[in-house]
């Protein structure tokens, strides 16, 4: 089936009426999507689809750190966390502002990005396991921050976390409720979908841009041998911070759209396995590899949903009752999939060609 897919997207390449038709097709089919995962599965599975594109632009940010730079970052989630958080902050009556959706995200991608430069500064000269244990140490501090900054001055508001939240608005146009468009009623959870489409699409080519640039090509080099790509003149100081800064811009961004989403933050969303997930989207997706990344993305924030929703009509149907408790089969079953992936096909589902290459060799 991958051969067939690479066969048509050369035949795209070279014929340029088939690059456009296949655009059109990609454009209808995206645009339907969510109408169509609605009449199938319910607004549930709307909201599910809504969760991937996040996971996306999540998983994508990772990509630019574990896959471009090879730096491991076992705390990415916090800048999640800090966007999601400074969203949540500035659009609540937990301080009484109530500041705009298009001065916030841009806000929040910024600092999330200081955080990653300050993340990244400590860290330089660290490599593996060591500088593994950092940043998930820096993952921790941020929850555990997050956790406690509600005394003596109440910040964060603690573990209660913070509510209300302003939903995502253009003037008068709020994402939060139905409107009828072109005497189509659309339902909130679609209204988000394609402003988080939007985003996700321009999260990956900014991320394409940056693979193919000057800048990309040093990441790799770094990733692939740090002292040569010095010796070479690239300054990897630089470079490795701008990878950092990258890849906590884009959690920032979607921590931004996840607060407006929910109405409600708390640190609990925030834990280690967060930040575990979105590393095991972009490693068994296939790391470095964006359209790789963006299938393991997909396949992982729709994969747990799935068992959640077929494990307790399995069991009823089987033994009349349940058995197991379905989110201890549900992890289980997760587990197992990531395994045998691992197993057998240990470059990711999609991996490059040169990643390919070097597992051959």
């Amino acid at each position: 089936m991958r051969g067939c897919v690479h066969s048509w997207l050369t035949g795209m390449k070279r014929d340029p009426r088939a690059r456009w038709i296949g655009v059109a097709l990609v454009v209808l089919a995206l645009g339907v999507l969510p109408f169509v995962v609605g009449a199938a599965g319910g607004r549930g599975w709307v909201r599910i689809v809504d969760f991937a594109l996040l996971y996306v632009m999540l998983a994508l940010g990772l990509n630019i750190v574990v896959g471009f730079a090879g730096l491991l970052d076992l705390g990415y989630i916090a800048f999640y966390a800090v966007g999601a958080y400074l969203y949540a902050l500035l659009a609540s009556p937990h301080f009484g502002v109530h500041l705009p959706f298009w001065v916030l995200l841009p806000l929040g991608a910024t600092v999330a990005g200081v955080f990653g430069v300050l993340l990244g500064a400590p860290t330089l000269k660290l490599r593996g396991d060591y500088l593994a244990i950092v940043t998930l140490g820096f993952g921790e501090i941020i929850r555990i921050f997050l956790n406690n900054l509600n005394a003596p001055i109440n910040i964060t508001n603690g573990p209660q976390g913070v509510n209300m939240i302003d939903p995502i608005a253009f003037g008068g146009f709020s994402l939060a409720r139905s409107h009828r468009i072109l005497g189509i009623e659309v339902p909130s959870v679609h209204l988000y979908y394609y402003l988080f489409l939007v985003l996700a699409l321009l999260v990956i080519l900014i991320t394409l841009r940056l693979e193919n640039s000057r800048i990309g090509r040093a990441w790799v080099a770094i990733r692939e041998d740090e002292i040569a790509a010095k010796s070479m003149g690239i300054n990897t100081r630089n470079i490795k911070l701008l990878a950092f800064a990258m890849g906590a811009t884009f959690g920032g961004v979607a921590g931004g759209l996840f607060a407006g989403f929910q109405g409600f933050v708390s640190p609990e969303s925030f834990i280690l396995m967060e930040s575990i997930v979105v590393l095991c989207m972009v490693v068994l997706g296939g790391m470095g590899h964006i359209p790789g990344v963006i299938l393991g993305a997909v396949l992982l924030a729709a994969m747990p949903e799935l068992f959640r929703h077929t494990i307790v009509p399995l069991q009823r149907e089987l033994f009349g009752r349940i058995v197991l408790d379905p989110e201890v089969v549900r992890m289980l079953l997760f587990g197992l999939a990531l395994v045998l992936v691992m197993l057998f096909r240990p470059a990711g589902i999609w991996p490059s060609t040169t990643r390919k290459r070097e597992l051959a060799s």
